[in-house]
């Protein structure tokens, strides 16, 4: 039998442990269960003192993994099975999405008031971004405990003094950085753009902004888990993704394999937030936005639940691409609207059939496709000014895509309003 213990801010809530057969059990702490503000690690695994067995613990642990090839080339680097989650937080899982950390058992648990990190020069940081690709998360380097979800080469970073830093141990983090892939030439301006531009709309988004490092492009995201104290020190946020608050494994983020339906988001928020009236809107919100640009990867993964102050909120919007920018991948929509098949074919009739399908409003819909709509025909001349001077042909592209999507779209809510008028 192994042993993790499992930290939220320092405090420990329980531990997880992986039998001879590798089947993982998570348990509470009975100390943390007797806590008055304790709260439950995920909406999944709620607060009780029986144990999580098997495929009840797996959502929650293997989601603050790394996926595809990240995974692949990073258990290579740590001789380990790609398979093997628990070997894998068991190396990486100092520093993770949320507040959650995973030691050894008997290791002195994470502090805040501890913590340690590496600036790097010009020249270091440089190497860095250059090896990502082929050390994802810089695993096994010396120190080093990060992990992040997600298929993209990224980092978490410290931002000390505006240079850039590697935290160490279990220290946490205060930004991600994510370099341009080779294969997607211009995703660096291409996610800029758009995060700016629902900025731009009212969206809640986290701060990025473009940076240059040696001949690559890359994005510097400043993490919404994340707070800066007064005293130089940083203090996790906890948060988990809608797929490991509704119980799907990673391999399970898109529809068409599984995964979460619209529906399933809906009423999830519907039950779990602290305020379901407001973050439902705003998720709506974030759909429509998506739709709009042409993000067809917008799965259970892109969405997450924040843990703050004892409410439970839909968290700021990430990962936010135009993946029509691309020609070779998929339309598909990661999670269908109304059945839609298509990005391209998306149309009123979808929006109208979602919101049957999610026991909403269609007039409030209506409203709110109309509203985004109209806000980002007034803001996008502004942000491709903003962001040509990095890369002038995506911005332009962008701009054609999403003026004639918005514009699209439109004018068939407008028509659909007229349709209501008296005759």
């Amino acid at each position: 039998m192994k042993r993790l213990t499992v930290y939220l801010n320092g405090k420990k809530v329980g531990s997880l442990d992986q039998d001879n057969s590798g089947l993982m059990q998570f348990s509470y702490d009975q100390a943390w269960l007797h806590l008055p503000n304790a709260i439950p690690l995920s909406r999944w695994l709620p607060l009780q003192p029986e144990p999580f067995r098997g495929k009840k613990a797996r959502p929650f642990f293997a989601g603050i993994l790394p996926e595809e090839d990240p995974r692949k080339k990073i258990a290579a680097i740590l001789g380990i099975s790609e398979r093997n989650d628990f070997a894998m937080l068991e190396r990486i899982g100092g520093e993770c999405a949320g507040a959650v950390s995973l030691l050894p058992e008997g290791a002195p648990p994470p502090s805040p008031e501890d913590s340690r990190f590496c600036e790097l020069n010009d020249r270091e940081l440089r190497d860095v971004v250059a090896e990502l690709p082929r050390r994802p998360l810089m695993a096994g380097r010396e120190g080093v405990r990060l992990s992040l979800a997600g298929a993209q080469d990224k980092l978490p970073v410290v931002l000390h003094d505006a240079r850039i830093c590697l935290p160490l141990g279990d220290s946490p983090s205060s930004h991600i950085l994510k370099p341009e892939p080779g294969r997607f030439p211009g995703l660096a301006a291409n996610e800029i753009f758009c995060m700016k531009l629902a900025n731009a709309i009212g969206l809640k988004v986290p701060p990025v902004e473009y940076r240059l490092i040696g001949k690559t492009a890359c994005i510097l995201i400043e993490r919404y888990d994340r707070l800066d104290n007064t005293n130089g020190t940083i203090t996790r946020l906890h948060q988990e993704d809608f797929c490991q608050a509704l119980g799907f494994p990673p391999e399970l983020k898109y529809q068409a394999e599984g995964g979460p339906l619209l529906r399933d988001c809906i009423a999830l928020l519907r039950e779990w937030s602290t305020a379901p009236v407001v973050d439902i809107r705003d998720f709506i919100d974030a759909l429509i936005f998506n739709a709009l640009i042409g993000n067809a990867d917008a799965h259970g993964k892109n969405f997450s639940i924040l843990y703050r102050g004892g409410e439970h909120r839909l968290a700021p919007f990430y990962d936010l691409v135009c993946t029509l920018a691309w020609p070779e991948l998929s339309k598909i929509p990661a999670m269908k609207i109304g059945g839609s098949r298509s990005l391209d074919t998306l149309t009123v009739g979808n929006w109208q059939n979602m919101a049957k399908e999610t026991r909403l409003g269609w007039p409030m819909i209506r409203e709110r496709i109309n509203g985004i709509c109209q806000r980002i025909l007034d803001e996008l001349g502004a942000i491709g000014m903003m962001i040509e001077k990095n890369n002038p042909a995506m911005a332009e592209q962008l701009q054609k895509i999403i003026t004639d999507r918005s514009s699209i779209m439109l004018k068939q809510t407008s028509l659909e309003v007229g349709s209501d008028l008296p005759k």
